[in-house]
């Protein structure tokens, strides 16, 4: 296994993690994240007519208007965490000129771990015993995987007599998916089509894993093979079902298959394109637990708040501010658990 396809895989991770983070953390609602002072009730004995208020109604935008300093400061994590996307993207692909898709898509499974780590770090969230342990099952578990197997390195480039028969393969798998999501609901319809947005994940990797064995053949090459499109569109594909497995059910529901579908298509498309390699025999047994331990993780990272989107939420117990008839701040009631709202789909 070479050192640096797993260094730039890991760095693909990392970056995909932050940039989740930055754009969740962007995304908060004014009032809920760290550092929003203006949301905090305060006395006001002045009531709200009160010219010298900087909270009265004639006093300008505060830090939550639509045109103070928040939009401004979200703004910035933003387009931090676009940026973070492309470098994880050119980092991936990176990895996959130098190294195997049996290798690569399988490491990309640790951004859970990452996001974990970071997610924590930037919403001030200290996980549990639960989620330490979830989190260790799935480290365990693809270095187990990947000891085990040893996938071989394979070509830089496919075969072009290959690429059809795998691609009437992954669209059948693909479409049958599809039809048997739409007869299905809640948790199992989130999972067939995070399994369905995994095969074209898969597939997109593989496709960028081909255009990046081709450049060395200069721009002109790239912009006349027909590889560098097909990797937009069935990148654009995949990210569209993910969101509508996203919206069928939870996280705990579409992550598993998410996480295992891509990891185990692409050890699949590694064999048929580029004829990569893994050991069986007697390691079959040892990969297994390996895959065993990596469901079990992600089971139980998908749960924890810190990945499952919880994590910046306001403690439903803690008093939140509202505004009176008279426009004067005062703290609300806690919330009952008949009133509580759900916790947000991820």
């Amino acid at each position: 296994m070479n050192a640096l396809t797993v260094l730039l895989a890991l760095l693909a991770a990392c970056a995909n993690a932050a940039a989740s983070v930055l754009m969740r953390r962007a995304a908060m609602e004014p009032g809920q994240g760290q550092g929003h002072a203006a949301t905090e009730p305060k006395d006001d004995p002045e009531g709200p007519n009160d010219p010298d208020d900087p909270d009265g109604p004639d006093a300008p935008d505060s830090a939550d208007g639509p045109s103070g300093p928040s939009r401004r400061d979200r703004r910035l994590p933003w387009l931090a965490g676009a940026g973070l996307l492309a470098g994880s993207a050119v980092a991936q692909a990176a990895a996959l000129a130098v190294g195997s898709l049996s290798v690569v898509q399988p490491l990309l499974a640790s951004e859970l771990l990452f996001m974990l780590a970071i997610g924590g770090a930037v919403f001030h969230r200290r996980p549990g015993r639960t989620t330490w342990l979830s989190f260790l099952a799935l480290a365990a578990g693809l270095a187990l995987f990947l000891g085990a197997a040893a996938p071989s390195a394979g070509r830089a480039t496919a075969d072009a007599s290959r690429w059809v028969p795998v691609a009437v393969g992954v669209g059948c798998v693909v479409l049958v998916l599809a039809v048997v999501a739409r007869f299905v609901r809640a948790a199992p319809r989130a999972a067939v089509l995070g399994l369905a947005s995994a095969v074209l994940f898969a597939a997109t990797a593989a496709l960028l894993k081909e255009v990046a064995g081709r450049i060395p053949e200069g721009p002109a090459a790239l912009a006349a093979h027909w590889t560098t499109y097909a990797t937009a569109v069935t990148g654009l594909a995949a990210f569209g079902l993910l969101q509508c497995a996203f919206r069928a059910g939870t996280l705990v529901a579409s992550q598993p298959a998410l996480t295992l579908g891509d990891a185990l298509t692409s050890t699949a498309l590694g064999w048929a394109l580029f004829g990569e390699h893994i050991a069986l025999g007697a390691r079959v047994l040892p990969e297994t637990a390996g895959v065993a331990l990596i469901a079990a993780g992600t089971v139980g990272l998908s749960r924890c708040p810190e990945v499952s989107g919880e994590w910046d939420a306001r403690s439903a117990s803690a008093p939140r501010p509202v505004a009176g008839r008279d426009g004067r701040r005062r703290e609300a009631p806690a919330a009952t658990e008949s009133t509580r709202a759900t916790p947000e789909r991820a």
